[in-house]
């Protein structure tokens, strides 16, 4: 009997897909850039199933690539196209809710939960779960662990690994490490879950997590502020969060993404003369209507105002409006890549360090690549902006990916270069493991490589990604 035949006696028809059509989605990544071809697609209902699968793939020598929703932007949740036969895992049926408790403050979700559906359960237990980014209602819990997802609201509540209290996780030999307790203290050793979050599935499967969750904000007021440069705007968010307007986003958009966004975008209005290159988006909240929230964000944007810090300021005094300005945010990658192709960069560098990072690119790219123009935007009050160098209209996109080598890797270096990271919140996977040979730190990476042989010593959990 071939490994094949006895995948697919042990879990059946439903759970073990070969044929060349049901495996192909699971064959390229969403923006399909990298391509790996599974020999099978397992797709387990229960953590025991999940146990019962790597131990069949280690008997079988099967490498093991984890999936969630499958929107990774780094090319980690499809097998390595040089990579060991690989079947792939999804965890796209292990979706059930198995508490929430709003008293306690917490609940457990399954891996292949949306993170949408995550916030929904939240709502109606009257709590607030503030992991949010563009893919939400695709991306799976699991996979945003895995990848330690960030989003607009880590400025206020932190990335990922913050939200969670425990993780429920299979190990390459099928042992399952059940530390799903919903304690806010536990100083009985290490604590295991951070290993596996950021690790992309390199160590084991994420099955099931304990997230925070927080009372819901029952006021917002946004706002959106043009600024003349970065560091104007570092100067706004610094006078924010003075103001007593407790922040839950700090947004820093460049003029030609709010550009784009109008002229792609579907039912976008422009909400305001755009007069500068930058704006910050900004917004605060509360967990109670009496907290004067508006009075405060006010008095700062105002003052700002008369320092000769903000040119033009808009206030939202709707949903709808509210609505409009996260939409031109959220809307802009989509937008952006109907514009023109562009080379998109992940980094993070110290707050204060924003400007000069953002100096330090528009300068290599005025030197390097002269007909190619930075179009940036990102949270600026956590340190991580997107960055991207986008080609003329009309170029094409294998053009401009030959024409632009060497650059994401040079963005890298300035950022390492200001005490920040080449990558944000986006993970590793394929695309940047040439980074981390060349600016992870050594001692970092032997720490990394001891732990991955220790816990996976035959290499076969998701090999060819985030090591290099």
């Amino acid at each position: 009997m071939s490994p094949l035949d006895a995948l697919h006696d042990a879990f059946g028809p439903a759970a073990c897909l070969r044929a060349e059509a049901d495996i192909a989605p699971y064959a390229v990544d969403w923006r399909g850039v990298y391509r790996g071809q599974p020999v099978a697609v397992l797709k387990p209902a229960s953590t025991a199933e999940v146990s019962a699968a790597l131990l069949r793939c280690a008997a079988l020598g099967l490498a093991v690539v984890p999936a969630g929703g499958r929107t990774s932007l780094c090319g980690g949740v499809v097998p390595a196209a040089d990579g060991p036969p690989s079947v792939v895992l999804s965890l796209e049926r292990m979706n059930r809710l198995r508490a929430v408790d709003a008293l306690d403050n917490s609940l457990v979700a399954e891996a292949g939960c949306t993170v949408e559906s995550v916030q929904l359960a939240a709502a109606e237990a009257g709590r607030f779960f503030p992991l949010h980014f563009g893919a939400q209602g695709s991306a799976m819990i699991g996979g945003a662990l895995s990848t330690n997802a960030g989003g607009i609201r880590t400025l206020r509540y932190g990335n990922a690994r913050d939200l969670v209290l425990g993780l429920e996780v299979v190990l390459p030999d099928g042992r399952v490490l059940d530390d799903l307790r919903r304690v806010r203290k536990d100083n009985s050793g290490y604590a295991l879950r951070h290993l596996f979050m950021g690790a992309e599935g390199t160590l084991g499967v994420i099955t099931a997590a304990s997230l925070k969750l927080f009372p819901p904000l029952v006021v917002r007021e946004t706002a959106l502020v043009a600024v003349r440069t970065p560091h104007e705007a570092l100067r706004l968010l610094a006078r924010c969060q003075a103001s007593g307007a407790e922040l839950v986003a700090f947004e820093l958009i460049g003029r030609p993404c709010i550009e784009i966004t109008l002229r792609h975008g579907q039912n976008i209005r422009q909400p305001m003369e755009l007069s500068t290159e930058w704006y910050c988006l900004v917004e605060a909240g509360a967990a109670h209507p009496a907290l004067p929230v508006r009075e405060a964000l006010e008095a700062a944007l105002m003052a700002a105002l008369e320092a000769g810090e903000a040119e033009d300021v808009v206030i939202c005094e709707s949903e709808a409006q509210r609505r409009n300005l996260w939409d031109i945010r959220e809307t802009f990658p989509t937008c952006s890549r109907m514009e023109a192709p562009g080379l998109p960069t992940d980094t993070a560098v110290p707050v204060s360090a924003i400007p000069a990072f953002l100096d330090a690119a528009a300068a290599l790219i005025a030197g390097g690549w002269p007909e190619g123009r930075m179009v940036a935007l990102g949270h600026m009050g956590d340190g991580n902006i997107h960055l991207s160098l986008q080609a003329p209209p009309g170029t094409a996109h294998e053009d401009w990916a030959r024409r632009g080598a060497g650059f994401e890797e040079r963005i890298g270096e300035i950022a390492v270069e200001l005490g920040g990271s080449f990558s944000a919140e986006h993970g590793i996977g394929v695309s940047k493991r040439g980074a981390m040979a060349a600016l992870k730190d050594p001692v970092a990476l032997s720490l990394m490589r001891a732990i991955k042989a220790a816990v996976d010593p035959a290499g076969m959990m998701n090999p060819g990604k985030v090591l290099p």
